[in-house]
This record gives structure tokens, C-alpha cells and sequence, in this order.
């Protein structure tokens, strides 16, 4: 019968060398405190390494593509393409949830399908390809799994940093800064749904909505630069 692991390598279309390696980037710390009989470690020092690998082949990638783009757009573009969303994502595409070792109550509780426990988790697995396979196969890896997403980024520039022009504009043009906050919180923990006002001069210019609150607030930036010369 086929293992878990290998339908895994089936779908990343990698071989792992070290199979532990694939294994522990699936251990949340949670799974540990209700097996001590565990001989891996949790999850958390792949995902620190692969944070990092991650970060160095992204900006690679878009330095080289993008070479008339400033520093500051490359920066928005990385950001946008490894924050906790992008990469819960690209984890849910390929099932990452369904191999997560979890405890009960964080199972019980939807985390399969937590964004941030998602994001972990993809980063831990580039951590894990970079340790057994090398630069190479995790820059084909994130080739074919995150940097698809690139295109939707740019065509509906969601790396616009809009809190940022926003402040810029309220600034220069009313000498104000902006001030946002939230006004509802709706759905479960693990799919939490926020909305946040921005409020310039004291009155609340518009709304936004998203799954971080920082995410609402660009949102709501966002609304307000589109509603500004209507507003003025």
C-alpha cells in the first residue's frame, strides 16, 4: 500500500533522499505535546531555513525579470508573493493539510486549513527540498507552485503598498494621516473575515475587507485612493 510520503513526493513530483526530512516539515509543535514517543522534532527550524531560502529565491527570480523595476516595487512584489496568504495558497493547491501531524484540539479547532499554519508548513517544505535536493530543486519547486501567482499580483496590483500612497496623498494634500479600524470581525478562528474603515480628517472616507487585518487596511487604502477626487 502506498504511504502517505509517497503520494506526497507523487504530487511534488520530487524524490526525497532523507525521508525524515519530508516528515518533519509536516510536524506542527501541537502533534508533539500528545506523542513524546516522537523521535522528529517539530516542523519550526525547517521553517525558519526555508523562510529564508525563500526569500532569496524570490528576489532572485524577480531581479532578473523585472529589470527596469525599482527597488521598491521588487520589494512590494516579494512581499505580496510570500506573505502568509500567497503561501497558505499555493499550500492549499497542493494539499499540504492533508499531511499535517496535529494535535486533536487543533484539528478539532479547523487547523488543516489555518492560513498561517498553512504558510508554515510550505515554508518548512522548501526548507526540507533545499536540505536534501539543493537550490536547483526548490527553485523549480516554487516555480511551478508560487510563482504562477505572479501574474494575478501584477494584473491586479496587489503588491501596491496603498496605506503608504495613501498617507503620502492625505499628507500632502490635507496634512493629515490616516487612521484606520476595525468594525466587524466575522467567521471561525481559522477563517476569520476582517473589515476595516480609514479614517481621514475624522471622517471615514472607506471600507475594506480581508483575511489579516492588514490585509482590510490596504484594502480600505486602497477604496479611498479610488473614491479620493470624488471625495476632495
Amino acid at each position: 500500500m502506498e504511504s502517505n510520503l509517497e503520494k506526497l513526493e507523487k504530487t511534488l513530483r520530487l524524490k526525497f533522499n532523507d525521508k525524515n526530512l519530508l516528515r518533519t516539515a509536516f510536524i506542527h509543535r501541537s502533534y508533539l505535546n500528545e506523542h513524546p514517543e516522537e523521535r522528529l522534532t517539530n516542523n519550526e527550524r525547517l521553517e525558519f531555513l526555508g523562510d529564508a531560502v525563500l526569500g532569496l529565491v524570490v528576489s532572485e527570480t524577480l531581479y532578473g525579470r523585472y529589470p527596469e523595476s525599482p527597488e521598491g516595487d521588487l520589494t512590494n512584489l516579494r512581499s505580496s508573493l510570500v506573505n502568509a496568504k500567497t503561501l497558505s495558497t499555493a499550500a492549499a493547491s497542493l494539499g499540504l493539510g492533508g499531511y499535517l501531524h496535529l494535535s486533536k484540539g487543533e484539528e478539532a479547532t479547523g487547523g488543516r486549513t489555518r492560513q498561517y499554519i498553512l504558510a508554515n508548513t510550505f515554508e518548512a517544505l522548501v526548507g526540507a527540498i533545499f536540505l536534501d535536493q539543493g537550490l536547483p530543486a526548490v527553485k523549480k519547486f516554487l516555480d511551478s507552485h508560487l510563482l504562477l501567482y505572479l501574474q494575478e499580483i501584477i494584473e491586479k496590483k496587489l503588491y501596491k503598498d496603498f496605506k503608504s500612497i495613501l498617507q503620502e496623498k492625505a499628507q500632502e494634500e490635507l496634512g493629515v494621516t490616516p487612521i484606520y479600524k476595525i468594525i466587524e470581525e466575522k467567521g471561525p478562528d481559522h477563517a476569520k473575515i476582517f473589515r476595516t474603515a480609514v479614517l481621514v480628517d475624522k471622517k471615514r472616507f472607506a471600507d475594506g475587507e480581508g483575511s489579516s487585518k492588514q490585509e482590510a487596511e490596504q484594502q480600505a487604502a486602497k477604496a479611498a485612493l479610488e473614491n479620493w477626487p470624488e471625495r476632495m
